[in-house]
């Protein structure tokens, strides 16, 4: 069913808002928050690399401490057993029965902070619950919230001590966002904003008291649903995932570069992420511009390099801008 216009005018006002608010809030990276917003409005889950300092799970907890859901957050670490994350059955000798004691990863949003730094044991714990929307413990399955999100951070720069997502988990993330460093003039204002926060002077201007119901966020998902997209655009998309697949037929040594292409998970990835990027921009149909635009972020971690290409120092991010570059617009 169509969301009514003046619904859809009010919902879009209302994450407007929260972009405003956020972007004041978290300086220098409104690339990051555009992407988290698009996450929350594709109903996908998110992992956000950086180097230490980049406000990544600032970002979240921001964009978390705005939505009328539970949160919790997590610190990966190596000692980190799947029971901490999924819940145990606790033996309850009153009643002479186990009972199931939830663990984090029941609220509705849940931040893996550092989420390399735990090993596969404990990542796999994640794959039902980001996949399926649900948590198996013994012969009991649990659905998790109607609203379930998962945001992960990690660090680039220290590899001892930390193990590698799978590809089957990363498969699982919507979009896979890298961010660099802020801008002289970001730097500038966050500088400013530290010493007035150090100072206690912006406790009312940091948090205006803006809670977006989750009605709010599900009648938005459906807005961003039904938007046009013209059946060549859709074609295009298809087509930039279906070049990850084969693409020597666009340049043979392009595809001795890519060992696998993306999944249909990525298809469907692409075609939420350009629809949302379209409804926070205002507009009623989807553009090539928005595909572009959200293409790496969604793709970089579905197109594997070979192991020559990996050699040479190629990366997914590089593939899927030589794809961009070689499938034609619409």
């Amino acid at each position: 069913m169509d969301t009514p216009v003046s619904s859809t005018s009010r919902l879009h006002g209302v994450f407007q808002h929260l972009r405003e608010e956020l972007t004041a809030e978290i300086v220098g990276q409104a690339a990051l928050i555009e992407r988290l917003l698009i996450a929350l409005l594709a109903d996908g889950h998110l992992l956000v690399e950086g180097a230490p300092g980049l406000a990544k799970t600032s970002a979240i907890r921001a964009l978390a401490s705005r939505l009328d859901a539970d949160f919790a957050r997590v610190q990966f670490t190596p000692d980190l057993l799947p029971a901490d994350l999924t819940g145990t059955e606790v033996w309850r000798p009153q009643e002479g029965q186990f009972q199931f004691q939830s663990g984090p990863i029941f609220h509705s949003i849940l931040l893996a902070d550092e989420i390399n730094r735990a090993p596969a044991k404990v990542q796999s714990a994640l794959l039902e619950a980001m996949g399926e929307r649900q948590v198996t413990v013994g012969r009991q399955t649990y659905p998790l919230p109607p609203l379930f999100m998962v945001m992960a951070t990690q660090n680039p720069i220290e590899q001892e001590g930390t193990f590698p997502l799978p590809e089957a988990q990363l498969d699982r993330f919507l979009m896979y966002v890298r961010i660099g460093y802020p801008q002289a003039d970001a730097e500038a204002e966050i500088l400013r904003l530290a010493r007035a926060r150090a100072r206690d002077a912006l406790q009312v201007q940091s948090h205006s008291g803006l809670r977006i119901s989750q009605a709010d966020v599900f009648a938005a998902r459906q807005a961003v649903l039904d938007l046009h997209m013209a059946p060549a655009l859709e074609r295009y998309l298809i087509e930039l995932v279906l070049a990850s697949r084969d693409p020597a037929r666009y340049d043979p040594a392009l595809a001795r570069r890519i060992a696998w292409g993306a999944s249909p998970r990525g298809s469907i990835a692409l075609e939420r992420c350009a629809r949302a990027r379209a409804w926070l921009g205002g507009r009623e149909f989807v553009t090539p511009e928005d595909v572009r635009a959200v293409a790496v972020d969604v793709l970089r971690h579905r197109v594997l390099p070979s192991f020559e290409a990996t050699a040479e120092g190629w990366d997914g991010e590089q593939l899927v801008g030589e794809l961009l570059r070689r499938v034609p617009l619409p």
